[in-house]
């Protein structure tokens, strides 16, 4: 099967799940509703989710002016507007609320296998991740994902956490492993390095304890949304915000250069485009994708999976 066909087979797919799981949640309204134990302004609140996503497409759309990334067409956002509402919908309802530990971290890893960190990103858990689990699985692949709580607290107070997992795969493996970030989660792993490199080791020492870093639409240099939000970690957010800067001026070229970052010119959540990229690391630009959609690219998928064979 070809890449453009795995592709809109996929797209199918997440929208058919989304969409079946709106029109289950319309029926349970409806039904609570009739029966007199809803009030009929409930009725409502299916569409708010994909109208949030629609505003959400528009601002990112006037907002792409000026973007050295060429502005997608609007059949595009469309598309990744369908798609998203189909993923998140998805993700949100199924995989993490009702299945975050589906997968449990690994205990084990055979000889020689490099180990895979996943860090999710804000208002999420580790059941983002549920679909990636298998295939790296099937491929021997040890993955310890931890969920980041609690959820509106500044984001350099997880960085304990994730000091935790590198460590327990440092030690499953005896490598240092591959980290794929989603979102803030790969602001989490900046914050990470700087509490290490604060606490007295040196960057060079900090910066292999990681073999690789993927981040997936993660707003480096803030997103314009965050704007709206008054959490801690959503102000750090905030378009080029005095946390961000502080945290760039700590790092190295040398510790930015282990990462790829991957983002997408119909993001809604992370916009500008340019935001997603991070100085003297390189990119890879997935069009026509949304925000949490981006995960379910195949193009990602192997990206990990050449990263993970080149440092083995």
């Amino acid at each position: 099967m070809s890449v453009t066909h795995a592709r809109n087979d996929g797209r199918r797919k997440v929208l058919a799940i989304g969409l079946g799981l709106g029109l289950l949640l319309m029926a349970g309204v409806l039904a609570g509703v009739l029966a007199g134990l809803l009030p009929w302004p409930l009725l409502l609140l299916p569409l708010l989710h994909p109208l949030a996503l629609l505003a959400e497409m528009l601002m990112a759309a006037a907002l792409h002016r000026g973007d050295a990334l060429a502005r997608p067409p609007w059949r595009a956002r469309w598309r990744a507007w369908a798609a998203e509402t189909g993923c998140s919908s998805r993700l949100f309802l199924r995989e993490q609320m009702l299945c975050e530990h589906r997968w449990p971290d690994a205990q084990a890893a055979a000889p020689g296998v490099r180990g895979v960190l996943l860090i999710h990103g804000h208002l999420c858990n580790r059941g983002v991740w549920n679909d990636w689990q298998p295939g790296l699985r099937a491929l021997g692949v040890p993955v310890i994902a931890p969920s980041l709580e609690p959820l509106f607290v500044s984001i350099d107070q997880h960085a304990p956490v994730i000091d935790a997992a590198i460590r327990r795969l440092e030690a499953l493996t005896g490598q240092a492993p591959l980290v794929v970030c989603h979102s803030m989660g790969g602001l989490v792993l900046r914050a990470w390095w700087r509490a290490q490199v604060q606490a007295g080791a040196t960057p060079q020492a900090v910066s292999a304890r990681v073999a690789g870093v993927i981040t997936v639409g993660t707003p480096h240099r803030g997103t314009w949304l965050a704007r709206f939000g008054q959490r801690p970690n959503v102000r750090q957010m905030r378009l080029d915000s005095d946390w961000l800067q502080a945290l760039a001026a700590a790092e190295t070229p040398a510790w930015r250069a282990r990462f790829l970052c991957v983002r997408s010119d119909c993001d809604t959540i992370v916009f500008p485009p340019r935001c997603a990229l991070l100085e003297d690391a390189p990119a890879l630009t997935l069009p026509s994708r949304g925000h949490l959609e981006l995960l379910d690219d195949p193009l990602l998928r192997r990206q990990v999976e050449q990263a993970l064979r080149a440092r083995t």
